[in-house]
């Protein structure tokens, strides 16, 4: 198996969406050119540095080999199936996360976690360049001013799939029961930067 057909295998729930929506061989079609977008994809990019490929290898190519894929067999319905599979997949997280956030002490943990995790998840070893605020107690906020998802996508010819991922922190942090997540624009959408605000709301 392949690295491409190995990440595909992951990304069931984007093929299921395909499915409904254009049924028949079409669906093989696409997931063929999928696999060999992908393949042509990694061969271009080659071997990016971990923190890179973390984002990259799981997300950002797949998705682009996926969607390309989909325009040509199905250009009126492609960015749809993207965005509903996505929002869907992301509300579900965001569904088992509100869970946890209503465990006694969570939502502290879960901001205190966010520091830190941000900084090696989304820092400049994984192709972001962030803004990182001293905030008061209960609260974390920062600016994302450089992308990967942005930068990758762009060079794909994909650029309207970088909201997508976007919103899907709205989806899986906007209703987290005793949270506040605030984000006014992102580079995705011409801003200067992704605002990210986490906040613990008084009562």
């Amino acid at each position: 198996m392949t690295k491409a057909e190995k990440i595909l295998e992951s990304k069931t729930f984007l093929k299921n969406e395909i499915e409904k929506e254009i049924p028949g061989n079409k669906t093989a079609r696409v997931w063929q050119k999928s696999k060999e977008k992908l393949d042509a994809i990694f061969t271009s990019y080659g071997e990016l540095p971990k923190g890179i490929a973390a984002h990259t290898d799981s997300f950002i190519f797949p998705s682009a080999a996926i969607y390309l894929s989909l325009k040509e067999e199905a250009p009126d319905k492609a960015f749809e199936i993207m965005k509903n599979s996505m929002k869907e997949k992301s509300m579900k997280t965001g569904e088992s996360l509100a869970k946890m956030t209503r465990i006694p002490g969570f939502k502290k943990f879960f901001l205190k976690m966010w520091d830190s995790l941000s900084r090696k998840m989304f820092g400049e070893t994984a192709g972001f360049k962030n803004i990182f605020y001293d905030c008061p107690k209960g609260e974390f906020r920062m600016d994302i001013t450089q992308c990967p998802y942005n930068k990758y996508l762009t060079e794909l010819g994909c650029p309207e799939l970088t909201q997508l991922f976007c919103d899907n922190d709205v989806y899986t942090y906007g209703n987290l029961p005793g949270l506040k997540f605030t984000r006014t624009k992102t580079l995705g959408t011409g801003g200067d930067c992704c605002d990210f605000k986490m906040e613990i709301i008084k009562k």
